[in-house]
């Protein structure tokens, strides 16, 4: 084990179709792929800047040759019926494995930086949990340095209120806020992201 920190991301396979569904009512289930792709792979370009270790947790079946390098990120398989039993199972596996801090972020977020990890890692010294909220009701960010279960329990996921019933599960805990960030789930979140248009339009 190279650090005591671990950072984690949730990673839908890009199969056409299948990610980005709401995105794609609007532009295509092709051009939600190729946005889906450029968010994964900023993702992973953010996270290989971090001092933690790394892992990478896939939706349907694990890819050996991907832009996960194996010699980087730790591979595994979400488990769980829903969003919040997948990250619990990835929590009690991080802090099994002797991990003290774990933080886990989306694969969605154009605007996630190196900053937003590290502040991260940086606040869980003096809270319990470390929250980064996102625009829409949720949550792109999610450090602990002890499991609260709680948090992964009676959530409408994807929902605006997942955040609010996050905190309100955290009332007895010291929590730390980051700023807030916008995920990518419809076109009006893309719709001023100049990269992001040329994506959709096809122009390298």
């Amino acid at each position: 084990m190279n650090s005591k920190n671990l950072i984690i991301t949730f990673t839908r396979n890009p199969e056409l179709g299948k990610c980005k569904t709401r995105l794609a009512k609007t532009v295509g289930d092709e051009a939600a792929l190729r946005v889906y792709k450029y968010l994964l792979q900023h993702t992973e370009k953010v996270i290989k800047q971090v001092d933690a270790d790394k892992a990478v947790y896939y939706s349907d079946n694990i890819k050996e040759n991907d832009f996960w390098e194996a010699s980087v990120f730790q591979k595994h398989q979400q488990v769980g019926q829903d969003l919040g039993e997948r990250m619990q199972k990835a929590f009690e596996n991080g802090f099994m494995n002797g991990y003290e801090k774990i933080v886990i972020v989306g694969s969605d977020l154009f605007h996630l930086q190196p900053t937003h990890i590290n502040e991260a890692f940086h606040g869980l010294d003096a809270n319990d949990v470390v929250i980064g909220p996102a625009e829409d009701g949720g949550y792109y960010l999610l450090g602990m340095k002890t499991l609260h279960a709680s948090v992964f329990k009676n959530k409408n996921w994807g929902t605006e209120t997942v955040f609010k019933d996050t905190v309100a599960n955290l009332k007895q805990n010291k929590i730390q806020l980051l700023e807030t960030l916008n995920d990518i789930d419809l076109y009006e979140d893309l719709e001023y992201i100049e990269p992001l248009q040329n994506i959709i339009n096809n122009n390298d």
